[in-house]
């Protein structure tokens, strides 16, 4: 039966262009990240995903069976990205470098490195309702990775004498963890106020009088 001259033709997906597999997934994990900090994880699903990359569901299924094992490649995918930021903001070991341009240093680099992957820090820094378990253990062995370097670079400036050598080195990395996780945050939420410059200026300031005081 043919359709009437009032009939309104279906809607056809935008055609997807052809690109390699690697490239397509990235593209998938990469729309997945964006579906994720716009509507949470109750938002996120196959269909949402497809829509986000201007796809058909069969694509995503050429490279991910389920939904899970897409989330978990994107999870993989942003771990691997903060660990490589990790080896710049906390050199190790940290070598005779100056302590206060170590710290300074390492605060702006993260800072900025939030600045450049929001969305990645927005998923570690500011984590959304319904945040899966994998998720969770995937960022707290991160943090824990982070907090012992940061110890290993209190223990290296008290050896230098650069630091008071009754400093409590767990309570100062806790600290320093603690601040530079709080800055990353507000860098997300209030980028002009709260600039990777501005924090570098302060945390030499602090260091400054830190270091003047002993």
């Amino acid at each position: 039966m043919l359709p009437g001259p009032d009939a309104t033709p279906r809607q056809r997906r935008p055609y997807a262009r052809r690109l390699p597999p690697g490239q397509r997934r990235e593209q998938l994990i990469d729309a997945a990240l964006g579906v994720i900090v716009e509507q949470g994880y109750a938002g996120v699903s196959i269909e949402a995903v497809a829509r986000a990359a201007g796809v058909t569901r069969p694509v995503i299924y050429d490279h991910f069976p389920n939904l899970g094992r897409l989330l978990r490649a994107l999870i993989e995918r942003e771990e691997r990205y903060s660990l490589e930021q990790l080896e710049l903001v906390v050199p190790e070991p940290p070598g005779g470098g100056d302590p206060v341009d170590v710290v300074a240093g390492g605060v702006r680099r993260f800072l900025e490195a939030v600045a450049r992957r929001p969305a990645t820090w927005r998923i570690i820094l500011l984590p959304l309702e319904g945040t899966p378990a994998i998720v969770r253990e995937h960022v707290e062995r991160n943090r824990a990775l982070v907090l012992a370097r940061i110890e290993r670079l209190v223990r290296w400036a008290i050896d230098q004498r650069e630091l008071p050598a009754e400093l409590d080195v767990e309570l100062t990395a806790r600290a320093i963890h603690d601040l530079g996780e709080q800055a990353g945050r507000l860098v997300l939420t209030d980028p002009v106020r709260y600039s990777p410059d501005r924090y570098e200026r302060f945390t030499r300031s602090v260091m400054m009088r830190v270091l003047g005081g002993q």
